[in-house]
């Protein structure tokens, strides 16, 4: 009986040892997969999740001309729209776009809903310090608006004295102060240009895209920039920080698009000039 009862000690602690080996590989392989499975998490917006999935995950508004919005068909469409499909064609993938509201739209990029935003989103220090910027795609430089047959005002100086229509919350307003204008108030571009055609303001210090935005759909209406503002704002697409691989890519796209003509077969259809600088 004791021989018999140590030979099935010995067989139980074998089975024993071995079913430990086998738990320890289990966690190991888990641990593994774990950390596999975390670092796929943490590239997620990585050059090589993107095409490995086949698709560029693009945030925007929708709601703002002409850069993102919808058309009469109810399609998405707009300068940036248009700029991020090119883009994607060139990754090999296909664009997602989602849409959301500005407020929303840098939340969306903390949780990683979308891999980079295209939404005429301006480069700034404090932006930086969260997020990466790809190559600059289009340019917005403070003008000098005046009525077409306004020949008082030919500079930012010939201001003094004379009405400017600015929005009260924009740094627009700011240049237009520091020359002297008096200040009328406005809600922003269109009531603005509304003033001004209407001869009840002299002048306006508005957004140069915006400009160039009204004259593509209104060729006729009467008005001219007569002085802009060398250093204009940069805008670029965004992305959160550690995706080098990606940012490259996609700033890489923007370059070969600049240079072989589709960005400014894009930005002459919105615009009607090269807005890249």
């Amino acid at each position: 009986m004791r021989k018999i009862s140590l030979t099935i000690l010995l067989a139980l602690t074998v089975v024993f040892v071995a079913a430990c080996g086998n738990h320890s590989n289990t966690d190991t392989s888990r641990n593994s997969s774990a950390v596999t499975n975390g670092g796929t998490s943490s590239a997620k917006n990585s050059l090589e999740a993107v095409k490995a999935s086949g698709k560029l995950r693009i945030g925007t508004e929708g709601t703002y001309a002409p850069f993102t919005y919808h058309d009469a068909s109810g399609k998405l469409t707009g300068f940036d729209v248009e700029i991020a499909e090119e883009v994607a064609k060139r990754l090999g993938v296909e664009p997602e776009f989602f849409e959301t509201q500005w407020d929303g739209i840098f939340a969306g990029m903390d949780a990683k809903r979308f891999d980079v935003i295209f939404n005429e989103v301006s480069i700034n220090e404090d932006r930086k310090v969260k997020y990466d910027f790809s190559e600059p795609y289009i340019v917005s430089k403070a003008v000098l608006i005046v009525s077409e047959n306004n020949e008082d005002i030919k500079t930012f100086a010939d201001l003094k004295g004379k009405k400017a229509g600015q929005s009260l919350t924009s740094n627009l307003s700011d240049i237009a102060r520091e020359n002297g204008a008096e200040i009328v108030a406005t809600d922003g571009f269109n009531q603005a240009m509304d003033l001004l055609t209407s001869g009840r303001i002299d002048a306006t210090v508005n957004d140069g895209l915006s400009y160039l935005d009204l004259k593509k759909q209104k060729p006729d209406v009467k008005i001219k920039v007569v002085d802009e503002i060398p250093d204009g704002s940069q805008s670029a697409a965004v992305f959160l920080k550690g995706n080098d691989e990606l940012v490259k890519a996609v700033s890489d796209a923007i370059v070969e698009m600049k240079s072989n003509g589709t960005y400014l077969k894009i930005s002459e259809k919105y615009f009607g000039a090269d807005v890249s600088k």
